[in-house]
């Protein structure tokens, strides 16, 4: 999970420049496109082409809309917020995570996760400082479209990875993310330019490291324990931000970030606790 959080975190620099030129959804196309060739690629070094059968076509359809929607969004969020902001704001997908994983995979979540699940959503307020000049805007409102389509997503991860393998999980979103994308962006599609062929090749190497380790991440172990690993993009979103646009976050930003990592590591250490303790699990 924190290799595919750093991956991510450079992928999304691309979609950054990107979105800077062509339409969001356009862009959300393009980054499942680039990775088409490489998923192949792999599986076809790898001996796996069988691998990319699928067996929950609902449910693959389900997860690629709902990734046109997320990296839509996001790359839509982008024109007008850093990198820092946008994550400080999606922080709140690994707390959709947890409690949905509680509702319908059944994942026990108790009292004491649920209280750092609410004080991690105070956090959200903050950054958003709906009574200020805050983040209430188009641009945040998109963020946390993102986020809840990107929770969902991961939840159906940990059903489909029931009967598919990885390769075909992959495979089928990206497929399946280009021709829903691309039939919505095709009215509206701007011509490439050379300017936007390095910012492809990085996004799609990049993302599809990236895609191929959190699905892993979630197909090995419950998504309340894997998700709290997202917050570490806060560091590789400041980092970037700071050397290429010279743009740090202000402190109520990084307040707020604050009170969603502190739940999030509570919400890890929680989970270590009951690892360790043979009865807290049947």
């Amino acid at each position: 999970m924190l290799c595919a959080v750093a991956m991510f975190a450079i992928m999304d620099t691309g979609l950054k420049v990107l979105a800077g030129t062509l339409p969001s959804v356009q862009v959300a196309t393009l980054r499942a496109a680039s990775s088409l060739p490489l998923i192949v690629l792999y599986a076809v070094l790898a001996g796996r082409l069988s691998a990319l059968k699928a067996v929950h076509w609902p449910l693959h359809l389900l997860r690629a809309t709902l990734g046109v929607l997320m990296l839509g969004s996001f790359a839509y969020a982008l024109r007008g917020m850093s990198l820092a902001n946008a994550y400080s704001l999606f922080f709140v997908a690994p707390l959709i995570i947890t409690a949905m994983a509680a509702w319908f995979l059944k994942e026990q979540v108790d009292r004491k996760r649920w209280y750092a699940i609410l004080f991690g959503f105070i956090g959200v307020i903050v950054i958003l400082r709906p009574t200020g000049d805050g983040m209430l805007s188009l641009g945040g409102l998109m963020v946390l479209i993102s986020a809840t389509a990107y929770a969902v997503s991961a939840i159906t991860v940990r059903v489909i990875a029931r009967h598919d393998s990885i390769e075909s999980m992959m495979f089928w979103l990206c497929l399946l993310m280009t021709i829903i994308g691309g039939a919505i962006a095709a009215p509206n599609w701007v011509a490439l330019e050379t300017k936007h062929v390095l910012p492809l090749v990085v996004i799609g190497i990049t993302g599809t490291v990236a895609q191929f380790a959190v699905t892993y991440a979630f197909h090995q172990g419950e998504a309340s324990m894997i998700a709290p690993f997202e917050y570490t993009a806060l560091i590789w979103g400041v980092l970037i931000d700071w050397v290429l646009w010279s743009v740090l976050p202000d402190g109520i930003t990084l307040l707020g970030a604050g009170f969603l990592i502190a739940s999030g590591i509570y919400l890890i250490r929680h989970e270590r606790q009951h690892e360790e303790d043979p009865a807290a699990h049947p």
